[in-house]
């Protein structure tokens, strides 16, 4: 009977604080978690190539140009 309370004391306490932390990580991110680091945003939407009009990704034209 005590063993079956405090589990599901237990299981309460897990929950909650599982839920606190997912709130913290999405609404206070930390700077790694935003961009790469070339210093692009993770949710950059792709590029056009001036010489054939084929959308690239960010990441490809930086290094690129970067010589990488």
């Amino acid at each position: 009977m005590v063993f079956s309370i405090i589990m599901k004391i237990f299981a309460g306490a897990v929950t909650v604080l599982s839920i606190v932390v997912l709130i913290y990580v999405y609404t206070v991110p930390l700077d790694s978690m935003r961009m790469t680091r070339d210093g692009v945003p993770y949710f950059t939407p792709q590029v056009i190539n001036p010489e054939n009009g084929e959308p690239i990704d960010m990441g490809k034209l930086i290094r690129h140009y970067r010589g990488d």
